[in-house]
């Protein structure tokens, strides 16, 4: 039986299928079935917070966007764009059973020194940290809620 963790973002329908005793969720933005994985179920709340609630455009997402970082291929788990194609935000998803820690932010701002977006979010849809970067200065600022998308 599916059986998920209850997370701290308002609750959303998915459609949930189970094949062979695994579980799938389909995203809407991808418009393809995913396993389940916990990590998988926090970045699909957190997507649906970012349009439903924060009013951000699934088409100016990238989900689970590849990139070379020190010739190394990683993916981050969701970058934004600005309606210039310009990348603002890199978000981090982590399982809710991760605690987020220093090399949770290292690891989102290894991402950003190839992307340099003005905003960092990392959430393990308990926990979520917002950070505005200011990439002249060399300097970032917590912010307690992510402001609108029109605001960013």
């Amino acid at each position: 039986m599916f059986n998920p963790t209850p997370l701290n973002l308002p609750a959303y329908p998915f459609k949930i299928s189970q094949k062979d005793g695994v579980y799938f969720i389909f995203d809407e933005t991808r418009k393809k079935h995913l396993v389940l994985t916990p990590e998988e179920w926090v970045r699909q709340h957190f997507i649906k917070f970012l349009i439903k609630e924060k009013q951000f455009s699934p088409s100016l997402m990238q989900i689970e966007g590849g990139l070379n970082l020190n010739q190394t291929k990683k993916r981050s788990d969701i970058l934004v764009y600005n309606q210039a194609g310009e990348k603002l935000m890199v978000i981090e998803c982590k399982a809710p059973s991760v605690t987020i820690t220093q090399a949770t932010f290292d690891q989102a701002a290894r991402y950003n020194s190839v992307y340099k977006a003005k905003w960092l979010a990392i959430t393990n849809g308990l926990n979520h940290y917002y950070a505005k970067i200011d990439h002249e200065n060399k300097a970032f600022a917590f912010i307690e809620e992510l402001p609108i998308y029109a605001l960013l």
